[in-house]
Order: C-alpha cells, then structure tokens, then sequence
C-alpha cells in the first residue's frame, strides 16, 4: 500500500505541479462569483512557479542534502563489492530503441561501470526493478544486463535485483541477495541528494555502505545567490529536492530509515589511525 500510495501523494504535491494546478484552479474561480479568490491563487501559482523556476529557492533545498556526504575517496582498504541504484536509465525507452537511454541521473550506471574497472575484484549489484504503478513493466536491470557491454559493465560478474519499487526495497533486496559478512566494505552508488535516504534505508536493513555520491545538482553554497537561465531546471531540482525531503519524513515515520536525516558514521579509533 506504502509504492502505490506515495506514486499518488507525491504526484499531486510536487511543487511544480501543485503550482500549475493553483495557477489553473484559481483561473476558473476567477469566472465565478469568487473571482478576487480565483486571481490571487491564480497569481500565486503563476508567481510561484517564476520564483521556484528562476530563483535560488532549488538550491537552498537541494545541498543540504547534496552536502550531507562528501565525495567517495579510496582509502587503499579493501572493496568487497559495489551497489548502484536504478533511476538513470529509460528502461521503456531503452526497450523500444533497443539501446541505453539515460535520464538526467544517467551519472549512476556510469560511475558504477567507472568502480567496476577500477576494483575488478569486487562483486557488482545493480539494484533496479520498476517503478510503474503498472504490472508487467521492464526492470531497469534487465536492461542494464543487455546492455552490459554498452556501459562497460562486466556481464559475467553482474548480480542483478530486479524486484525492487523504491529505495527501502533496493535495501532490503540487495541485502538478502548479498548477505554481506562483517567487516566487508561495499561502494553504494547514487544521487547525490538521495543519498542520505539510501543510507538510512541501508543501514535499517543491516548492510552498511560507503556513500559514492554523483549526480549532483548544484555546485555547492556558490550556487546560494545563482538564478536559473531556463524556469525547467530550476523547477525539476525542486520538485526531486522536495521529493527527498517528504521521503526522509515518511520513511523515518515508517521505520524504513535509522533516522531523520541519515548523516556519515563518525571514524572508528581503529579506521582513523590507519
């Protein structure tokens, strides 16, 4: 109940789309009898969306999340595996053409392919069933196994997850394909900004991982002043920056994640003297 209802919840208040609907409700209240009620919503979701598609505003909500963990460095530790999350690859599209097309976090399957070359022991998991309301529908890692070669991914070391909606079941699945032992250090690749809640949904699940965020959306506090050229791109960081904040709020009231705002585990004494 959990997948189909947040699909709708989130449809429906997603900035950029709460603000068309407002702007088109308050257009038709303005030819009643209401008409002062429909133009002030009508201004306010017309007004809106400029200011959350040209403004700073995207900025401020997405990098606290973005800064939450830094940039993967390699400590010379051993790497027992790497895991990255579905959501940069069209799996319909890709489907239909019969090759990879990416979305705007296509930097997922890329980086992955990038640690997969650079550990060439490590086991490699991709993590990606659909996220369709509609039964039937192509896992993403289905098509990240036909393509391996396209992404430079080595077909015969892949362990494909196939069934997982979200990121509580990209843990929970992986963890029980995986049955990771103590001690073991796995690379977990995603969004830089949903990386706080795969951490905590990875950590609920028993498996802790190294964040390698990618994906970034801003270039960091620089961006604080910085005013969108295209309304587009300032209103898709806002909606997938609210999108993370409303999913770390129902999923730590869910007990999907250890906490509210999942931050990096401080060093252990032994870790930090080496």
């Amino acid at each position: 109940m959990f997948f189909p209802l947040s699909k709708v919840i989130f449809f429906a208040i997603t900035p950029s789309n709460l603000l068309i609907f407002a702007t088109v409700l308050g257009a038709l209240i303005a030819v009643t009898r209401f008409r002062r009620t429909g133009a002030a919503l009508a201004v306010l979701g017309g007004g809106g969306l400029v200011v959350a598609g040209l403004s700073p505003l995207c900025y401020l909500v997405v990098l606290p999340l973005e800064q939450r963990f830094p940039a993967f460095v390699d400590d010379g530790r051993p790497i027992a595996g790497i895991i990255a999350l579905g959501g940069g690859i069209e799996a319909g599209l890709s489907s239909a053409r019969d090759q990879v097309v990416v979305n705007d976090a296509g930097e997922r399957p890329i980086y992955f392919a990038d640690l997969a070359r650079r550990y060439p022991q490590t086991r490699l998991v991709f993590s990606g069933g659909s996220g369709s309301l509609r039964d039937g529908t192509l896992a993403e890692a289905n098509i990240v196994s036909r393509q391996a070669e396209v992404l430079g991914l080595p077909r015969s070391r892949l362990i494909l997850e196939t069934q997982s909606r979200n990121t509580r079941e990209n843990a929970l699945f992986s963890a029980r394909i995986v049955q990771p032992k103590p001690g073991e250090r796995w690379i977990l690749v995603t969004s830089a900004a949903h990386m706080p809640r795969s951490v905590g949904c990875f950590r609920e699940a028993g498996f802790e991982v190294i964040a390698h965020p990618v994906d970034y959306r801003a270039r960091g506090w620089m961006d604080a002043t910085r005013v969108n050229s295209f309304a587009s791109d300032g209103l898709l960081t806002l909606d997938l920056a609210v999108k993370e904040w409303i999913g770390l709020v129902a999923y730590r009231l869910s007990g999907y994640t250890d906490a509210l705002f999942p931050a990096p585990e401080a060093p252990s004494a032994g870790s930090a003297s080496r």
